[in-house]
This record gives C-alpha cells, sequence and structure tokens, in this order.
C-alpha cells in the first residue's frame, strides 16, 4: 500500500503500529499524533517508576523509526473530517489520510463522588506518565496515603508508595481484592500478604465523599469512618477514549466497533488498542494491542491481506515487588458450561505463608486458574493454558510446584521446552524465536530484547529470558568479541 496513513495516539498501541509499519518498507508517508507532550512510554512500568526502581528514561518505549515516519508530540485532535478525509488538531493543523488509525487509548474513571469535581491537588489518578509525577510530587512530603480501587493497578500503585515508606491503605468497595481475577479465599490471602508488606486494606465499604484542605485529604465511608492522608490515588478503573470516534459517526459501544481486521464502520478507519471493541470485548492489556497492531500492519501493507485478531486466553499478573500472582482463565465455569468431559476442582491454601493455589481442570485441560505465593510450577501452568495442552496425571505437582513428598527440584531446563512455547506472552516471543535470534547473533539478554521484544512488555519474563540465554550461552558459547558486547550490554539491562 503506498499513501499516506496517520495514527491519533501515541501510546503503546500507536508507537507499536508506527513500528510496525516501517519495519514492512513501503513509500508510503506515517504521521502520528500523540496528545501527551512527550515520546512513547511503557505504561505497564509506571507502578515500578512510582516505587523508585527506575527512572523515567527507562519507561520509554524505545520503537525503530525512520524518516518516513513523522511523530508529533503535543498534538491533540479535536476532529475527524470524513468526507474530506483530514484529521484536525487543536492547534489548527490538518492531516490528511488514505487510511486513519484510532489508538486514543482510554482515560482513568474518576469516581462520581461529592469533592472530587473538580480534583483537589492531593487527589491524583493513576494512569499517565503526567499523573504519575505529580504522585511523586504530592508523595515527596507525605507519610500517609490512601488508594481508592483494590484492582490490579491499584495494588501496584499501593505496594509502589508503600515502597517509598508511606503508611498505605487501600480502600475497596467489594469484599475481596482483585475480585474480577481473584476467589474470595485468595483475595484474602492476598490480603494478608499485603499487610506484611505495609499495605492495609479496608472491604465492602463504599466511599461516599472526599474532602481535602491544606492540611490533607478525607475519604469518608459509608460506614461512617472517614480516613486521613496527605495524598488520594485513584485506581477505579478505566474508559476507553471514545469521544473522537463517536463525533465522527463511526459505530461506537463501551468501545469503538471493530472487525476482525480491526476496521470500524468506515473501511479507511481502524482501532486498536484500549479504544477498541472486538466482538463485544475491551481489552485493556498490552498484549492484545500489540497484536492488533500488528494485524493492521499486515492487512495496509499487503504483507499478509487474509491477516485477523483472534484474541488469545487472558493471563494476569501482578507486578508488584513481593508478590508473586498469576490468575487466568474461566474459574466461574460460565465459559463452555455444556463442554466435555468431567470438571475437576483442586485448591489448595496455606495463608501464613502467603500461598494460594486453585485449578479448574476439564477434559483434562486447564480452563483457569490462580496461583498465589511461591510455586514454582506457575511457568509450566501458564504454558498449559496458553498452548491448551494435557495436564499431567499427577495434579499435586501443578498445585503445590512438585509431588507431595517428593524432593524439591530445580527448574526445568530450557532445552525441555518446545519451541513453540510462548516465553513473552506481551510479544508474543517463542522459545524457537529467542534461540533463533541467538543464532543470528543476538547473544546476551540485551540484544535478543531488541532482537525479539522479548522481555519489553510488563518484564514479567525477564527471569525467563535471562534464564535461556544463560542456557543458550553454555550450549553455544558466544565469541570473544560477542562477550565483550554482554558485558557492556549488562550493564544497560535494567531488570523488573
Amino acid at each position: 500500500m503506498t499513501g499516506r496513513v496517520v495514527v491519533v495516539g501515541y501510546g503503546m498501541a500507536g508507537a507499536r503500529l508506527a513500528a510496525e509499519l516501517h519495519a514492512r518498507g513501503g513509500d508510503r508517508r506515517i504521521t502520528v499524533l500523540g496528545a501527551e507532550p512527550h515520546r512513547a512510554y511503557n505504561r505497564i512500568m509506571l507502578s515500578t517508576l512510582l516505587a523508585g526502581k527506575i527512572g523515567e528514561p527507562d519507561v520509554e518505549l524505545v520503537e525503530a523509526l525512520g524518516p518516513r515516519v513523522d511523530v508529533r508530540t503535543g498534538s491533540s485532535v479535536s476532529a475527524v473530517d470524513r468526507a474530506a478525509r483530514e484529521v484536525h488538531t487543536a492547534d489548527g493543523g490538518r492531516y490528511g489520510y488514505d487510511h486513519l488509525v484510532l489508538a486514543t487509548g482510554s482515560r482513568a474513571a474518576v469516581p462520581p463522588l461529592p469533592g472530587l469535581d473538580p480534583l483537589p491537588d492531593r487527589v491524583v489518578p493513576f494512569r499517565t506518565l503526567a499523573d504519575c509525577r505529580r504522585i511523586l510530587a504530592v508523595a515527596r512530603d507525605a507519610r500517609r496515603a490512601l488508594v481508592l480501587g483494590g484492582g490490579l493497578l491499584g495494588l501496584e500503585a499501593a505496594r509502589g508508595l508503600a515502597a517509598r515508606g508511606l503508611d498505605v491503605t487501600v480502600v475497596h468497595p467489594h469484599g475481596h481484592l482483585m475480585e474480577r481475577q481473584l476467589d474470595p479465599t485468595a483475595g484474602a490471602v492476598l490480603a494478608g500478604t499485603l499487610t506484611g508488606l505495609g499495605v492495609r486494606a479496608r472491604l465492602g465499604v463504599p466511599a461516599t465523599r472526599v474532602t481535602a484542605d491544606a492540611d490533607g485529604v478525607r475519604l469518608h465511608l459509608a460506614d461512617g469512618e472517614p480516613l486521613a492522608a496527605d495524598l488520594l490515588v485513584l485506581c477505579c478503573g478505566v474508559r476507553p477514549d471514545t469521544a473522537l470516534a463517536r463525533a465522527a459517526g463511526l459505530a461506537v459501544d463501551r468501545g469503538v466497533v471493530v472487525d476482525d481486521r480491526m476496521r470500524t464502520s468506515d473501511p479507511r478507519i481502524s482501532a486498536v488498542g484500549d479504544c477498541a471493541q472486538h466482538d463485544g470485548t475491551l481489552t485493556g492489556l498490552v498484549a492484545p494491542a500489540w497484536t492488533q497492531a500488528r494485524v493492521v500492519a499486515d492487512v495496509l501493507t499487503g504483507d499478509d491481506e487474509a491477516a485477523r485478531y483472534r484474541p488469545r486466553p487472558t493471563v494476569t499478573r501482578l507486578k508488584a515487588a513481593g508478590i508473586d500472582l498469576a490468575a487466568m482463565g474461566d474459574l466461574a465455569g460460565t465459559g463452555d458450561p455444556d463442554g466435555p468431559g468431567p470438571v475437576e476442582e483442586l485448591t489448595f491454601a496455606d495463608p501464613a505463608r502467603g500461598t494460594y493455589a486453585r485449578l479448574r481442570i476439564r477434559d483434562e485441560r486447564l480452563t483457569g486458574a490462580i496461583l498465589l505465593g511461591d510455586n514454582p510450577a506457575v511457568g509450566t501452568v501458564v504454558q498449559l493454558f496458553d498452548r491448551g495442552a494435557p495436564v499431567p496425571a499427577d495434579r499435586r505437582a501443578l498445585l503445590l510446584g512438585r509431588a507431595v513428598g517428593a524432593p524439591a527440584e530445580p527448574a526445568a531446563s530450557p532445552a525441555l521446552m518446545p519451541d513453540a512455547a510462548v516465553v513473552c506472552r506481551c510479544n508474543d516471543v517463542t522459545r524457537g524465536a529467542l534461540v533463533a535470534g541467538w543464532r543470528a547473533g543476538a547473544r546476551s539478554v540485551a540484544a535478543l530484547s531488541a532482537a525479539t521484544r522479548a522481555a519489553t512488555g510488563c518484564g514479567g519474563c525477564r527471569d525467563a529470558v535471562t534464564g535461556i540465554a544463560a542456557w543458550l550461552a553454555e550450549a553455544d558459547p558466544p565469541t570473544t568479541d560477542e562477550v565483550r558486547e554482554t558485558d557492556a550490554d549488562r550493564e544497560a539491562v535494567q531488570v523488573s
């Protein structure tokens, strides 16, 4: 395809799409319009930035973009003129397009509580890099912090603030934490783990209003007891940013409605990432957004006109220091109630050690799982779930990491992993791709990440990539020059 492609949004989805289009060559002109004043960044790593483990340069996304890619930051798009095929920006700019891609993402949801309109200075949503900067600015002189919302993002924010020495309380209106991913028992074990890490939880009590003054902020609860703090962080979910699409007359439900090619109701306009609604579903995760970007790039450039978006099962990982949590699949049994084979439910709980495991198995396949705490089998469970492979006959090895009474064994060698095993879910990088990258000359963890994009998303696969690199170094040692390069790279690798 030749012509002009305009991408509205320079977040993780928009930046990846621009890189995918650039990588496919051709003479098309690509314009990326980002409302934020800075370059694209890894939103997943903001909680790590909040914890002080990395600096701002470490969250910037590094994507290869050539001279035909024109990135314009601080360019807020005000309207789409579909008849003229033009995009208008707030500063008066006009950009013609042959194909337009909406990657407008989502916005933090601010609950309709009295006292939050306008937002007081000490109350900050946690969504963008600017939000993170504001939270850190207030936190410098703060002793106590409240986090409203006990979902994934709220717990990551709470753990990050606690790591900075603040006294943190999470307020959640539901009876247990992360109710969308966890059952009540897992939520209770997680709450106990958080308490040991300096994060308390107030559960099952809705907030009713917020008051703030120069001395601090108070969150009033339905049971009549207000909580006082120096900082209130809002983590109450997100809403797809569909205003531009709706004003342009595109089909919008909860998100911008797209088909399997990520096309909207206007065939000259696509949508990817948080703003897109495919088959009635919103994603809100980076792995689907990057897959969608690849599909759009394949279709637009003609590299694979038959490319279609096919959602993969979701695995949720809580990325917070001191907490190991993976949740996946359908634990309620609502996904396929009439499916073949008997259903098995296996659970193990050791709250004193912060350990909980639950597996749901149908027809010898995992349909759902929760693994909380130290469990060496987590990688195996994710692979079994991801590939739909049969589970082992001894289920205890998955629940406990090894069979009851068996001696502890080291993790299986990467040599035993099949090439099709997915190591990095964010970028869909397999063990085979990492081996191929190594053999092609990417002979360090940093080089493998650059060549395959593994470990550039949430960072949860960093240890696995490092282990595979160590195995490859032993099985296929690098040359002297490559060793020098590896030593130089090692200092540049940020371990999440």
